[in-house]
């Protein structure tokens, strides 16, 4: 089993949003960097741990915990024009992105941010690292657990 830490813009799909869905799964779509493609692509398994994290927002951090539930996919707003993730060099037999169902866990007490960089037993994540843009990003068993003893808190 993987752990990932998969970032969403709340105004876009926030986890009140994967809550309310139907049977609480959505599409992770618009993910338009070749390494977090490949992550789902080549790493993803369904039943694989996921923070579900709020980014580009006044207060980032994790907001719940969520589950892979499905094998990556083409992802169908590469091919809709009135996307803002639409991509012309897109074609049906040669998708050039990906996406994956997830499935609500649960929704946690929000970890911000700032909380997360303040606590030494998280400084390895991926998320702090300087630079670091990804919005898929792997995290290790360990710094799974350390997340969820400060979810549990």
């Amino acid at each position: 089993m993987n752990y990932w830490l998969m970032k969403s813009e709340p105004h876009e799909c926030s986890i009140d949003d994967l809550a309310a869905a139907p049977d609480q799964r959505l599409p992770w779509t618009g993910v338009r960097n070749y390494q977090a493609r490949n992550f789902m692509r080549d790493l993803m398994q369904i039943g694989d741990g996921v923070l579900f994290y709020h980014s580009s927002c006044p207060i980032p951090g994790i907001a719940g915990l969520a589950r892979v539930a499905s094998a990556a996919q083409p992802d169908s707003t590469q091919f809709d024009p009135s996307s803002p993730y639409y991509d012309p060099k897109s074609t049906s037999s040669k998708p050039r992105w990906l996406q994956v169902e997830v499935s609500l866990l649960k929704k946690t007490r929000f970890l911000s941010l700032a909380e997360m960089r303040s606590d030494s037993a998280l400084q390895t994540m991926r998320v702090l690292q300087p630079g670091n843009r990804l919005s898929v990003t792997p995290v290790t068993p360990k710094e799974w657990a350390d997340v969820l003893s400060r979810l549990d808190r």
